[in-house]
């Protein structure tokens, strides 16, 4: 989904979308099968169980997904701003190198995450300017696509103890120091770089189209930012 405003690409992902249709589907189904149960006699039968629990679970995935920011990515001409329900990150044109799926290969074979990969050209510039809360979050919600990543490259099992856990402790290339969660979240993205190449992770349930439609736009927009826009408005 695209909305324009004075060169303001506006993005919802496709896993936040139709949020409130199906929660209110989810309401309207478990509220016919208590009063058609309030109205007629004997017991509740088992088809009918099954569609409460059918219900109770889409109102549940509904008010998740109401939950969800409903843009989750907006970009302009010199900022890609991923918003989550903790926060949020920009990135800075300048600062993208480039972006592609990542892969880690493992002799002859190769794995593929179900992500955008992107390459910073300057790793301390985003640690500064991203929330510890978003952070922690982040950490854990990708913790399935890095271990992706390490499984493929310790299949004997002698994976660096770094890799599992992240150390709260991080001194960037440049000298800065970071504690913390920030400093957690730098470990990561040193270790994910070391694997696949890339910084950071833009998972598909973040996305509108497909990894490989989003990750080609996306060095599009790095390469002439204001023609990009203007294509995917007219588009």
């Amino acid at each position: 989904m695209v909305e324009q405003s004075n060169l303001l690409l506006k993005l919802r992902a496709q896993g936040a979308a139709h949020g409130i249709e199906i929660l209110l589907v989810g309401a309207f189904g478990l509220t016919f099968i208590m009063l058609f149960n309030l109205l007629r006699p004997g017991t509740i039968s088992i088809i009918e169980i099954f569609l409460v629990s059918l219900c109770l679970a889409a109102v549940f995935v509904g008010f998740l997904k109401t939950q969800e920011p409903f843009y989750s990515l907006i970009i302009t001409e010199q900022l890609l701003t991923y918003h989550h329900k903790y926060g949020f990150w920009s990135l800075n044109r300048e600062n993208l190198h480039h972006s592609g799926i990542p892969k880690v290969e493992h002799g002859l074979e190769y794995l593929e995450l179900n992500a955008v990969g992107i390459k910073l050209n300057d790793s301390d510039e985003f640690l500064m300017h991203i929330s510890p809360r978003l952070a922690g979050k982040l950490l854990i919600e990708q913790r399935h696509l890095f271990m992706q990543a390490v499984q493929k490259h310790c299949k004997n099992g002698n994976c660096p103890s770094e890799w599992l856990v992240e150390d709260s402790f991080y001194t960037s290339l440049n000298g800065h120091n970071f504690n913390g969660l920030i400093a957690m979240f730098a470990n990561r993205m040193r270790h994910l770089q070391q694997l696949t190449g890339y910084d950071l992770l833009l998972p598909a349930s973040v996305l509108d189209r497909s990894i490989w439609d989003f990750s080609h736009n996306l060095n599009r927009w790095r390469q002439n930012p204001k023609q990009f826009i203007q294509s995917q408005l007219k588009g």
